[in-house]
């Protein structure tokens, strides 16, 4: 009974010391595929096309860059404007297939092979988009900052009234769809100008949108 007793306490033994060696070896040797995985923390690249201001541009993007930082620090188009990079003053407003978005809430990643239009792609010195030249006329721009995103969207807006795509403010549904002082008020609102220029804007929108009813 003594040697038997002996026995099972030495195999128990022989489990505990033999349990504790493998687990301290496992960690103190990582396995291959652990050895061979990206370090923490170390960015996660990609690669992304789309199509800018009528120019495809291929990119190695960090999965977490932004399209605002890909189109400002990666393309240079600088003309897209970092205010809030909380989506809420629109000064980084772009067109995507048509459509005005925050480029600062998205990802470049989330954009393979979309088009995208800033406000370098809308017109040239020698060649102003018409809202652009709007803005000139009417003094819509003052410090400026905001300008890029403010016309972007306005491009936007008016596509949005042709279509006759409601806003929160539309009263009638069933009737044809008009750029109305509280329509514009509404579609701009997320655009923010320190400068306090909305009077002005207003009038470089509604011009256009009159010559282009």
């Amino acid at each position: 009974m003594q040697i038997s007793g002996r026995l099972e306490l030495s195999r128990r033994h022989l489990l505990i010391v033999g349990a504790a060696s493998l687990a301290a070896s496992s960690i103190a040797t990582p396995s291959p595929a652990a050895a061979q995985s990206a370090p923490i923390g170390a960015p996660v690249m990609t690669r992304v096309s789309f199509d800018v201001n009528g120019e495809t541009h291929q990119l190695e993007l960090d999965t977490r860059t932004t399209l605002l930082d890909a189109l400002r620090e990666h393309l240079h188009l600088t003309g897209t404007k970092k205010g809030c990079d909380h989506g809420q003053c629109g000064a980084c407003t772009v067109l995507v297939d048509g459509r005005r978005i925050n480029s600062c809430l998205t990802l470049a990643v989330m954009h393979q092979g979309d088009e995208i239009t800033t406000i370098e792609g809308l017109g040239t010195p020698d060649g102003l988009h018409p809202l652009q030249a709007a803005f000139v006329e009417h003094d819509g721009y003052q410090c400026g900052y905001c300008t890029p995103g403010q016309i972007c969207s306005a491009v936007a807006v008016l596509a949005e009234v042709k279509a006759g795509i409601p806003s929160h403010v539309t009263a009638d549904l069933n009737a044809p769809l008009r750029l109305t002082n509280a329509e514009l008020r509404e579609r701009m609102s997320g655009n923010i100008c320190r400068c306090g220029a909305y009077s002005n804007i207003a009038e470089a929108i509604s011009e256009v949108a009159g010559r282009s009813a």
